[in-house]
């Protein structure tokens, strides 16, 4: 009996069970068939929307490229590659309809291929389509203070929908690294894709630092000395690293800038069939053109630092180590140095930027020593390397480094970050001879500017020689014959 009544009880007990849960799965179940049945009939929305695009212009079945670079008005490496990469296509397909989708919206098309112009020397062959995308705060830092990461993620993934809104492609190929656009374009979109990484999003080397609760630019103070605080970052962390990499194999094809970049992009995203390094394009012959001759017209010496006012870049360290290159009296002829920091601003952060590390600059009592040549033309860029001395690079496991390439190209001697790119891929020996320098720390960044400064005009020069014959690898033409062989996929 007592087992007839625990049977009628167990069975009760089931049926309330299913009676809580079964319209649940049904209501849930049918919900997930509305979402289907909705993105299926976005998609072929859109699809019909690609072949309106693809015959506006001559009637004809045109091919759309579109390149997803939010930025593309900036002056950096970055938008050095979009460049060359649309005039490498529209060399190969001068037929394809092409399309940059960017939030530079306070400028006109003509203005951004002038800018191109006017800061890289290229000129497309053909015209270019602007889709100009009003959401571009959705990816800014400054909007996320805290879950940067996310926060700036997530922002891409709707920023890509305002895109995809406007301009469906057939093949999408975002330039700038945000990876988490990649399945709305493949899955809705119903292109093909592609991908130029220039830095993962999240790396290995990232997840060491908070792991190993170390002060960092993405790990603050505060975390570290909370052992509870970073195991939650440490949590977070490793679960965006997972949707990365998910995100980032949706790709059809991956390059990326460097072996640094490369090493991190096979752990995170797992797709080596289809991975491959494609280095940045770098104008070498331009500064080859400039002749080698021992440094200079001008008294003294001139030391230069080339690239973006961005936090990253590491500028207040060129300033500190410079300060103790100065305040030492490393070398005899102080007074007569002079540090130029040539870069581009991007957006009023940048510009605050720069007002900061002009104030660093009068609080080491070094300001009249110091310049700064905000977004410059490239024939300034190219007379500042031209009389310079040294080139200077602090950021820290920077992916690659055009303006380190520049400077070695220009006859500069590169005093670089010991670390990323410049470490594994640029300033590396040449036929056994040495290219340039290497240094981490203030101290070690003023004593290697001190010996490099103490050297004899003929020792600079062989230097300068043997970095200049070592980056040819690096050219225009050596970037073209590379990313049209990985882009091939896309367009069968």
């Amino acid at each position: 009996m007592a087992a007839a009544e625990g049977v009628w009880s167990l069975c009760n007990l089931l049926r309330f069970l299913n009676s809580l849960f079964f319209p649940g799965l049904i209501v849930c179940g049918t919900l997930c068939v509305c979402l289907v049945i909705v993105l299926w009939g976005i998609r072929l929305l859109l699809q019909r929307k690609k072949k309106l695009v693809s015959t506006r212009k001559t009637g004809k079945n045109q091919m759309v490229i579109a390149f997803f670079h939010p930025y593309c008005n900036a002056g950096g490496g970055g938008e050095r590659v979009l460049w060359c990469a649309l005039r490498a296509l529209q060399k190969k397909y001068p037929e394809a309809v092409y399309v940059v989708y960017t939030g530079d919206v306070n400028v006109s098309g003509q203005q951004i291929l002038e800018g191109a112009f006017r800061r890289f020397n290229i000129r497309l062959i053909h015209p270019v389509q602007f889709v100009f995308l009003r959401k571009r705060y959705l990816v800014e830092d400054s909007l996320y203070p805290h879950f940067t990461l996310l926060g700036q993620s997530l922002g891409s993934v709707f920023l890509s929908w305002e895109a995809l809104m406007q301009c469906v492609p057939d093949v999408y190929i975002d330039s700038m690294g945000y990876a988490f656009t990649l399945p709305l374009f493949k899955y809705i979109g119903g292109c093909q894709v592609g991908s130029y990484v220039h830095y993962p999003t999240i790396s290995t080397d990232m997840l060491s630092i908070v792991k190993n609760q170390n002060v960092g630019l993405n790990n603050a103070a505060f975390i570290t000395r909370n052992p509870f605080l970073s195991k939650v970052k440490l949590i977070y962390y490793y679960l965006f690293a997972f949707i990365y990499g998910l995100v980032g194999s949706c790709s059809d094809v991956v390059m990326v800038n460097s072996s640094w970049t490369l090493n991190h992009i096979l752990s995170l995203w797992k797709v080596g069939n289809c991975t491959n390094i494609v280095y940045p394009p770098c104008d070498v012959q331009t500064f080859l053109d400039i002749p080698l001759h021992e440094k200079k017209t001008t008294p003294g010496h001139l030391l230069v630092s080339v690239g973006q006012f961005r936090p990253e870049k590491n500028h207040p360290l060129q300033i500190r180590a410079f300060a103790k290159l100065l305040n030492k009296k490393m070398v005899e002829s102080s007074p007569s140095l002079k540090l130029v920091l040539i870069g581009g601003c991007r957006n009023k952060d940048d510009e605050l930027r720069v007002n900061q590390l002009r104030r660093l600059s009068e609080d080491l009592g070094v300001q009249e020593y110091v310049e700064f040549k905000i977004n410059i033309p490239f024939d300034e860029l190219k007379n500042y390397l031209s009389e310079a001395t040294i080139g200077l690079h602090t950021m820290w496991n920077e992916h690659f480094g055009i303006g380190v390439v520049e400077c070695m190209a220009a006859g500069t001697i590169i005093l670089a970050h010991n670390s990323g790119g410049p470490k594994l891929d640029i300033v590396v020996p040449h036929k056994g001879d040495i290219t340039g320098f290497l240094a981490e720390s203030e101290e070690g960044y003023a004593e290697t500017m001190a010996h490099i400064l103490s050297m004899s005009a003929e020792k600079r020069l062989q230097i300068r020689k043997s970095a200049r014959a070592s980056v040819s690898r690096f050219s225009d033409q050596e970037f073209e014959v590379a990313f049209l062989s990985s882009v091939e996929k896309l367009f069968k």
